[in-house]
């Protein structure tokens, strides 16, 4: 029997095999090569594909496992974080762009509903396309990452009511305000029921699951999760991929989210590739050569305005400037689900055959060159901030009165043999406590909004501004400090602090945070005096530990860790190394090792199981110190403690009774 859809896989995917091998060659991004391939395969060009609309439901889930994996990664804590990015970015942005298209097609000659209409699709940006950049780029969790995720919650919201405003537009007379209010009720129905699964249904669900201990059951049950939650928002009219998107805000909430991450990132690939091939199928060729000055310039036309908007949206949100380019380097092109609309006001007769062309052309390219600018965003960001500026504008910037309210509570003329702190969180707000108590005088700086409203009700003396920055390092007087504390969790942004820093002082003393030791030889090459590894301090408390267990004596324990801090801090950063010390050897035990092991494996005899139904210490004769589990450290254990996959066991015993358990833990042989 012939399945035509499977022959239209193998076409498209062995097109795009052969395509991106080329792309990456000259290193160019894989998207591009997708957008290529579905060009080359659609209607206007060889004509390659005979299920088109098979196609476009393969590039749907491609759309709904991309947003299912954002929901997981952001969670409910952290789209409540971004509620005023959501509502007042993207009603700035959405609104602003639907008046200036509207007035500038309308100053051209276009009937008001068609300006209308064009200014609902040139509002809308690429969900799947921004979102997928981002979060390979590891910038999600950014100040410009969660500015472009807020907008296009926003924006994938606002397809709802702009579909149903499309009929009025279109000289049908629907009841609009109560379908509207309808429709309302059904979204507000459907956040009640997005909150009851997180909070009670999916922990319990999922804990089951668990502990069935089956691998197939777990992805199986993830992915039914996923589109049963987005086929609910479907029945009310809103889009799939926001229903998926809560599907991966309710898991987040559970103690699975990241092996649910795992399960489902190799069907997203696989299904995201569709989308991208179903969007250069719609591109004709014909009309895009005929008419490509045109387009270029509407292309031109088109990536300004939207930079335009979002510029000054972001500059309506108080980030700095770095935040606003970088924001708007990624907002700038039209969106998936302005193809989904412009094909909706094509049937309503709302736009003609040759502007709706016109759309395809400027959706498809502003989506294709989305990789190269957003990839480059950070350098052109560098040149455009480094750029010469009109002396009358510098010496504005230089002269800058006393006019906010955190130069209004403390003197910067009398910063001078201070501390700076850059950063506001736990750390950050613990240091500064610190400060207060030993009378240190010190200046915060921070760019965070949340973080700097928490400082302003602290009455903490605090600059809202980004570090890397010159001017605002300036105004903290970073010239004049003594001590500069860099706590933040960004490597990126400390580098790039650093080597700012460094420009203006060459005598004040860096301490920098790092959350893992393979980020301190990098910032000590930059400029830091001093780099605090979390994790390696947390190896010294749980050494200092096992020491007072074998009776070590106080005085060489403290010996001890002052040597570990002084010595092999720069030992790991292979800067220097230091002689062996008389006071380790407490730990120079005859045929006896502390080791860490990771459980990778689901060995069914001690994964799940307590330390004394697992017998560890009577079967494999080690003792287990600690457990290093979702970021916390278990060290009081016990004969009830349970031993999970995915932990970090710290060992004492003989290495062959080690290697013993490793073999049965690990995925490797040994």
């Amino acid at each position: 029997m012939e399945i035509p859809i499977l022959q239209d896989i193998v076409i498209i995917l062995g097109l795009s095999i052969v395509i991106i091998l080329a792309f990456n060659r000259l290193k160019l991004p894989a998207i591009l090569g997708f957008l290529i391939a579905g060009i080359i395969a659609g209607p206007h060009a060889f004509n390659l594909i005979s299920s088109q609309h098979e196609v476009e439901l393969l590039s749907e889930i491609g759309i709904i496992f991309l947003l299912f994996v954002i929901g997981i990664e952001l969670s409910l804590k952290g789209l409540a974080s971004i509620k005023r990015i959501i509502f007042l970015g993207g009603g700035l942005q959405v609104g602003g762009t639907i008046l200036i298209t509207a007035a500038i097609s309308t100053f051209l000659g276009l009937p008001m509903n068609t300006a209308i209409f064009l200014g609902f699709l040139f509002s809308l940006s690429s969900t799947a396309i921004v979102l997928k950049l981002l979060q390979e780029r590891g910038e999600i969790s950014t100040p410009h990452g969660k500015i472009g995720l807020g907008i296009l919650i926003f924006q994938d919201i606002i397809v709802v009511p702009m579909m149903l405003f499309t009929p009025l537009l279109a000289g049908e007379t629907p009841n609009i305000l109560s379908t509207i209010a309808i429709m309302a009720l059904k979204i507000i129905l459907v956040l009640i029921i997005v909150y009851i699964l997180a909070k009670y249904v999916a922990p319990k669900i999922f804990g089951w699951v668990v502990k069935t201990k089956n691998q197939e059951l777990f992805v199986l049950t993830v992915v039914v999760f996923c589109f049963s939650v987005a086929w609910l928002t479907s029945t009310v009219g809103l889009s799939l991929a926001l229903g998926a998107f809560f599907a991966g805000l309710i898991i987040s909430e559970s103690d699975y989210s990241h092996q649910a991450t795992a399960n489902v990132l190799p069907f997203r690939e696989i299904f995201i590739s569709f989308f991208f091939i179903s969007v250069g199928t719609l591109l004709n060729l014909e009309f895009f050569f005929n008419n490509l000055l045109n387009i270029s310039l509407l292309i031109i036309g088109v990536i300004l305005l939207k930079m335009l908007v979002v510029g000054i949206t972001v500059i309506i949100l108080k980030y700095p400037a770095r935040t606003v380019f970088l924001a708007l380097f990624s907002l700038f092109q039209v969106g998936e689900f302005s193809l989904l609309l412009s094909g909706v006001g094509k049937e309503s007769g709302i736009i003609p055959e040759n502007i709706y062309q016109y759309f395809l052309a400027i959706s498809i390219i502003t989506m294709g060159i989305t990789p190269f600018l957003i990839s480059s965003a950070p350098r052109m960001t560098y040149a455009i901030l480094k750029a010469p500026i009109p002396p009358a504008v510098r010496k504005r910037l230089e002269n800058i009165k006393k006019s906010s309210q955190a130069e209004e509570e403390f003197s910067e003329e009398n910063l001078h043999d201070h501390l700076v702190l850059i950063g506001y969180g736990i750390n950050g707000s613990n240091i500064s406590k610190a400060a207060t108590k030993a009378e240190i005088p010190y200046v915060i700086i921070d760019m965070n909004p949340e973080n700097f409203e928490k400082a302003k009700k602290n009455n903490e003396p605090i600059i809202f501004g980004d570090a890397t920055q010159a001017t605002i390092l300036k105004h903290a007087h970073i010239q004049e400090a003594r001590v500069i504390v860099i706590a933040i969790s960004d490597p990126g942004a400390t580098r790039k602090m650093l080597t700012s820093i460094r420009q203006f002082t060459q005598t004040a003393t860096i301490i920098v945070r790092t959350k893992y030791v393979r980020d301190m030889e990098d910032a000590m090459r930059l400029g830091a005096d001093e780099v605090v590894p979390e994790e390696f301090e947390t190896s010294i408390e749980i050494f200092t530990r096992v020491l007072k267990k074998y009776l070590v004596p106080f005085d060489e324990i403290q010996e001890f860790i002052n040597q570990i801090r002084s010595s092999d801090y720069e030992m790991l950063t292979s800067m220097k190394k230091s002689p062996h010390s008389p006071a380790l050897q407490h730990l120079n035990i005859p045929n006896r090792e502390i080791v860490t092991l990771k459980v990778q494996r689901n060995n069914h005899q001690i994964v799940g199981k307590t330390i004394e139904e697992s017998g560890i210490g009577k079967n494999y004769r080690v003792t287990l110190l600690a457990i290093h589990r979702d970021r916390r450290y278990l060290t009081e254990i016990s004969p009830d403690t349970v031993i999970e996959q995915g932990d970090l066991l710290y060992l004492f015993g003989h290495p062959n009774n080690i290697n013993h358990l490793n073999n049965l833990l690990s995925f490797k042989s040994h």
